[in-house]
């Protein structure tokens, strides 16, 4: 029962995001209602158009008043033309209108998100969910519940109708009304529990294929194609089961409705036809009643199949919910320290990190460091030792448990969080591009640079070469992630990016492990050149890469190891004297 509330108050909050949504364009909902009425009394009109057409067109046998109520029932269907054209246009207008909103406001809120909570969810689920979800979405606004408001007000007009027209026959109708409700409301619960698991089992197929194709060369070299058609198979079939199920459930109410609406005019004529026989009413008014009836029929139908689409669409807007209500957890504090001029001293203090997925593992644990502006701290130490974790709080993409960083003496949390990040240049062990083109990528992090500064940047990172030679230059569009580019050039365009971006702290993860040894020496030097005055943490795997820095610190399983210059630690620390006769010493 509990479970049921709380389903309950969840479609009411989704039902609330979306009136929120609408709320703006109260104009376009009051065209569309002023066409939506027009049009639903106009159709109701024609019962009465059919009935003087018949009583006093055809039994009269006068051709003029048959002229006359022709004329006046073709009149009846422009207007219905016209209204109708206009209430398509304004409902699908705002449905348009109201998926763009959410979409932008979504986006506005997952792109803030801290990074844990990608962790946590698929990305390309989110995706799913940013895409067919938003199409049902679409569907509920911009047509499911104008029809449903139409067939209901259709449903209630023809009713009224049917108790002028003949009260005895309407006694009839309403007695079949409650026999189609119940069906509906049982149901309906099935079809919408239904709805949600079918959702959530496509978007599942949809991340499964995004993962794929998104690794398409990894498949193919392990030749894992037969074994991932296999698992997407079975993904596949899971989703047509749920729709299957869900299927059956809304093909079983909409047999129902049917079966017991159109027995229910089947009947209707039987009476209406002995009344016609026996004098009691006219011809005209039977055939009215049984146009009414076959609206009334026909509203019922309509509102039970759309019940189905806005049980379908109420799951898409939970779903929806469920992102928009995702809590940032990493966000700038509400009394905000006033930020100070960065040179690049950075503290760190006692610090302990364990990540979401793995809350019982210290990724950093009681580690100590201070780094003076100018200076060089090479990071080194096996994997996992936390070096990565490391720049990952600097950032602030997590907050440590416990301990704290202090940028110029002031802890990273009361900062800006977007002024902290200016502070920072970030090259990548894997370079990240994005689709666009070469320029776009270059200006990426100061997107007011100019055409001197971007070709003065490639430059310094041996970049500017191959970039002329590319086709188009500079707007050389790029594939996703840089498709087309080998892993050197893509290194060094990341690398340019960060000298453009003309931060006080960089940060290198293993910044030219993609580089042949010729690129390598001549990056080197730019990197030296970049590094001048200021604050540089390098993440290394390869010992010779750091012999020059200022200090190394040696991490293993997220402690400080051991802290000194390469000769100071190759004879105190047996870690990375063990690494240095690997990796420097011939075997």
């Amino acid at each position: 029962m509990t479970k049921h509330l709380q389903n309950i108050q969840t479609r009411w909050q989704a039902i609330k995001m979306a009136l929120q949504f609408i709320a703006p364009y109260r104009r376009q909902v009051i065209y569309s209602l002023m066409a939506l009425f027009f049009t639903a009394a106009i159709t109701l009109s024609i019962g009465q158009g059919i009935r003087l057409l018949i009583d006093q067109g055809f039994a009269t046998q006068s051709k003029d008043l048959l002229s006359q109520y022709v004329v006046i029932f073709l009149l009846l269907v422009i207007a219905l033309a016209v209204g109708t054209f206009t209430r398509y246009y304004w409902v699908t207008w705002l449905g348009e209108r109201v998926i763009a909103d959410i979409r932008r406001k979504v986006f506005n809120h997952l792109i803030h998100l801290h990074p844990g909570f990608f962790e946590e969810n698929r990305s390309l689920e989110i995706q799913s969910r940013l895409t067919a979800d938003m199409t049902l979405l679409q569907t509920m606004i911009g047509s499911s519940i104008s029809f449903a408001l139409r067939n209901f007000i259709m449903m209630l007009g023809g009713i009224i109708w049917l108790f002028i027209t003949n009260a005895k026959l309407t006694a009839l109708v309403i007695i079949c009304v409650p026999l189609v409700v119940i069906p509906i409301l049982v149901y309906g619960r099935r079809v919408r529990h239904l709805s949600r698991q079918s959702q959530d089992k496509i978007a599942a197929v949809g991340a499964y294929v995004g993962e794929v194709l998104g690794q398409i060369k990894t498949v193919q070299a392990y030749n894992h194609q037969s074994i991932d058609q296999h698992q997407f198979h079975d993904q596949v079939e899971e989703a047509f089961t749920v729709a299957k199920q869900r299927t059956t459930q809304r093909a079983l109410l909409i047999t129902i409705v049917i079966l017991l609406v159109l027995g229910a005019v089947g009947l209707m004529l039987w009476v209406g036809g002995m009344d016609v026989i026996e004098g009691r009413i006219s011809a005209g008014e039977l055939a009215a009643f049984v146009f009414y009836s076959v609206i009334v029929g026909s509203a019922v139908a309509s509102i039970s199949e759309v019940i189905g689409e806005l049980q379908r669409a109420a799951g898409a807007a939970e779903r929806t919910m469920e992102l928009l209500q995702a809590p940032n957890l990493i966000q700038s504090p509400e009394n905000l320290h006033p930020f100070p001029k960065v040179f690049g001293n950075i503290a760190i203090e006692q610090l302990c990190f364990a990540y979401p997925s793995r809350p019982d593992t210290l990724a950093i644990n009681e580690l100590t460091l201070n780094i003076r502006a100018g200076e060089t701290l090479a990071l080194v130490g096996p994997s996992g030792a936390g070096k990565s974790t490391l720049f990952d709080l600097l950032l602030r993409f997590f907050d440590s448990q416990s301990g704290y960083i202090k940028l110029e003496g002031i802890d990273i949390r009361n900062l800006d969080i977007f002024a902290l990040r200016r502070c920072f240049a970030l090259v990548s062990q894997n370079p990240v591009l994005f689709h666009g083109t070469i320029s776009d990528n270059l200006r990426y992090a100061r997107p007011d640079a100019s055409d001197a500064e971007m070709e003065t940047a490639a430059n310094a990172a041996y970049a500017h070469e191959f970039i002329c030679k590319l086709p188009q230059g500079y707007q050389t569009p790029l594939g996703d992630s840089g498709m087309g580019l080998s892993g050197g050039q893509k290194q060094r365009l990341a690398i340019a990016r960060a000298l453009l971006a003309d931060a006080p702290i960089l940060l290198l993860d293993e910044a030219t492990s993609a580089l042949d040894a010729q690129s390598e020496y001549w990056v080197q030097q730019a990197l030296q050149q970049l590094m001048r005055n200021r604050t540089t943490l390098v993440i290394a795997h390869r010992l010779a890469t750091v012999q020059s820095a200022d200090w190394i610190a040696v991490l293993d399983h997220g402690r400080l190891e051991a802290l000194g210059t390469h000769t100071e630690l190759l004879q105190s620390s047996p870690l990375y004297a063990r690494l240095a006769a690997l990796q420097l010493q011939p075997q």
